[in-house]
C-alpha cells in the first residue's frame, strides 16, 4: 500500500512512491516545461503519476505547487509568471477525475516543511518556521504541530515581505520583495553589479568569497545583512524553537567562515535565533506531499484537519 508525493517547481516536478513508514520506494522526474503553459505541464504531471503508478497499489496523491494554494478547495489562488496559466486553476478536482484517487494539494514550502517535520531536521520541533532560499524565496510555519496558513492561504509567505521599500519590481506586482533581494537570482544580479563578472549560479559567488575576494566580500556581507533583516523579523513575529534554512542558496550559506559571520549577525539579537539546516534537500516536498496524501487517506473530511 503507498501514496505518490508530488513537487511541481518551474523546471521539473519530481514524485515519488512512499510507503506509510515514509520510505521512498521509487522516485522520478520529468521537465516541467512551465513556458508551453498550464496545459503542458499538466500533461507532464499525469505522464509522471503513469509511470509512479505502473503496477503498484496507489491509494492517494499529495501535490505540492508553488503559489497560494487554497487547500480546501485544492485550487491554486494565486500564482505568479514561473508557472503560466496556473492561477484560479481547480488542481485537486482535475487530479482526482483523471486518477480516481483521493487528492491533496498544499504550498511547494508547506509540503517541504511537512516533509523536514516527519522525516527531517524538523523531527523534533513542535513550533518552527522554514524559509527556503533558491530560486524564489519562501515559508511556512508550524505552530505545536500544525501547519498555519492562515485566513487567504498566505501565513509566512516571506518571499513577498517588503524589505526595501519603492525597491526592485517583484512578478507578484509589489516593489522591494524579500525574494528581490535573497533569492538566487538576486544575489547573482548583485554580484554581477558589483564586479562586472558573469556570475551563473550563487554558488559560484560564494566560492569567490571564502577566496577572499574583496569585491565580492561586499556583495556578500551586504547579503548577509538583508538575510539578518529577514530572520530576525521571523524570530520576533514567531518566537520559533528553529528557523530550518532549506533551498539551494542555504547550502552555500553552511560553509564555515560565511555561517560564522551568519552567526555573528544572528548572535546581536535580544531573542535568540537558533538556525539549522534542513536535512531533505530538494526530496522534502516529495516526502511532506506524500505524508499530506496518507493523512488524506485517513481523514477525508479535511475541512476539520486544516488550519
Amino acid at each position: 500500500m503507498y501514496v505518490i508525493g508530488l513537487d511541481i517547481g518551474g523546471t521539473e516536478i519530481k514524485g515519488a512512491v512512499v510507503d506509510r513508514r515514509g520510505e521512498m520506494v521509487c522516485e522520478q522526474s520529468i521537465p516541467t516545461e512551465a513556458l508551453q503553459g498550464r496545459e503542458r505541464i499538466l500533461e507532464n504531471l499525469f505522464r509522471l503519476i503513469n509511470q509512479l503508478r505502473r503496477g503498484r497499489p496507489i491509494y492517494g496523491i499529495g501535490i505540492g505547487s508553488a503559489g497560494r494554494i487554497n487547500v480546501l478547495e485544492g485550487k491554486v489562488e494565486f500564482a505568479t509568471s514561473n508557472l503560466p496559466g496556473w492561477q484560479g486553476l481547480r488542481l485537486k478536482n482535475i487530479v482526482e477525475e483523471r486518477t480516481g484517487l483521493p487528492v491533496t494539494v498544499d504550498n511547494d514550502v508547506h509540503m517541504a516543511a511537512q516533509g523536514e517535520r516527519w522525516k527531517g531536521a524538523a523531527e523534533n520541533l513542535t513550533t518552527f518556521v522554514m524559509l527556503t532560499i533558491g530560486t524564489g524565496v519562501g515559508g511556512a510555519f508550524v505552530h505545536r504541530g500544525e501547519l498555519v496558513r492562515g485566513a487567504c492561504w498566505s501565513a509566512a509567505e516571506w518571499g513577498h515581505v517588503v524589505l526595501v521599500p519603492g525597491g526592485e519590481v517583484c512578478n507578484c506586482g509589489l516593489r522591494g520583495c524579500l525574494e528581490q533581494y535573497l533569492s538566487g537570482p538576486a544575489l547573482i544580479r548583485r554580484a554581477r553589479r558589483e564586479t562586472g563578472r558573469e556570475y551563473r549560479h550563487g554558488k559560484e559567488v560564494f566560492d569567490d568569497f571564502c577566496r577572499g575576494d574583496p569585491r565580492v566580500q561586499e556583495v556578500i556581507e551586504g547579503y548577509l545583512e538583508d538575510l539578518k533583516v529577514a530572520l530576525h523579523n521571523i524570530q520576533h513575529a514567531y518566537d520559533p524553537e528553529a528557523i530550518v534554512l532549506g533551498g539551494g542558496v542555504s547550502e552555500s550559506l553552511r560553509h564555515p567562515e560565511v555561517k560564522r559571520r551568519l552567526d555573528q549577525q544572528c548572535g546581536k539579537s535580544p531573542v535568540p535565533i537558533r538556525l539549522i539546516w534542513a536535512e531533505l534537500g530538494n526530496r522534502a516536498g516529495v516526502v511532506g506531499s506524500a505524508k499530506c496524501a496518507w493523512e488524506c487517506i485517513q481523514n477525508h473530511d479535511l475541512g476539520g484537519k486544516w488550519t
